[in-house]
């Protein structure tokens, strides 16, 4: 059952950490995006109608990282350009994605398509314990693997990464570098719209091979709390998603044993979970939070 469950958290983490380390840039550079469940969800519906039409999940993918990113980039212009609030704006994308995806999906609930399959690793998928855990996924979960590092690597290691840590943080490091903070904020915010779709895809194309209304499930808010949860760092990102996961994958294991408890309980579990932990670390980690998030929730979002 352990090793089931930690299996089952990759699987059903892979979603929500594409759409917690693309929140986490767009909110390094100070615009926190409560509409990463719509760009979620689009992504999902736009990944499954492509590869439904298109026979290559691939094509799919394509589309749904389109789909999210486009959903985003309604948040930035009005965030960014006419200063909406941007918590009452995020709230708004959310359900305008969930009633898009629900009114162009309506002919593709619960057909089947041929997805993205899950592929053993020669070699490491051998290792005792660890390979079964790793190494048995479909390729979009082993791509989640380089993702993390590799943002982590740009966020701290490069010169573009300090510019839109800067955005974030004080916009004179960005003029200083001759940028603009304007054109970092909407490039963030569509980077991380766009990941929110791979995510989306990936739960369509890969984890569930099928469409239904709202099947994101709350995983995108859930990915705005995550990154407060890592206190806007990668890898802990990736700790929160796969806790997600692991709670996801728990309930599944408990009801497939038959346990006494209600299913409506147990569907509640990975939401619960993750709020807690969210709420632990928060009080303690608050001050590493973005100067620039500090303004939005202390200006009421704006």
């Amino acid at each position: 059952m352990i090793i089931e469950v930690l299996t089952g958290a990759i699987i059903a983490g892979t979603s929500v950490l594409y759409a917690t380390t693309g929140e986490l840039i767009s909110e390094r550079a100070g615009v926190i995006n409560l509409g990463t469940e719509g760009s979620m969800v689009s992504g999902a519906m736009a990944a499954f109608a492509a590869t439904a039409w298109s026979g290559s999940p691939w094509i799919g993918l394509a589309f749904g990282a389109i789909a999210g990113l486009l959903i985003s980039l309604i948040h930035a212009f009005l965030v960014i350009d006419r200063k909406a609030n941007q918590l009452a704006t995020g709230l708004t994308i959310m359900f305008f994605g969930l009633g898009l995806s629900a009114f162009f999906g309506r002919s593709l609930v619960d057909k089947q398509i041929n997805g993205f399959e899950s592929i053993d690793i020669p070699l490491l998928s051998q290792i005792p314990f660890v390979g079964r855990i790793l190494f048995t996924h479909d390729v979009l979960t082993y791509l989640s693997y380089l993702l993390v590092p590799a943002v982590w690597f740009f966020l701290f290691r490069t010169k573009w990464g300090i510019i839109l840590r800067g955005a974030g943080e004080n916009e004179q490091v960005v003029y200083a570098y001759g940028k603009s903070p304007k054109l970092v904020r909407y490039l963030a915010v569509m980077a991380g719209g766009l990941l929110a779709g791979v995510g989306g895809a990936q739960l369509s194309t890969a984890f569930t091979h099928t469409w239904i209304e709202g099947m994101t499930q709350g995983r995108g808010i859930i990915a705005v709390a995550l990154v407060i949860f890592a206190s806007w760092l990668p890898f802990r990102a990736m700790l929160g998603a796969y806790l997600f996961g692991g709670a996801y994958a728990l309930q599944l294991a408990l009801q497939g044993r038959g346990v006494d408890i209600s299913q409506f309980l147990l569907f509640m579990l990975p939401y619960v979970l993750t709020l807690v932990a969210m709420f632990i670390v928060e009080r303690k980690q608050r001050n590493m939070m973005p100067l620039g998030l500090k303004d939005v929730f202390e200006g009421g979002g704006n």
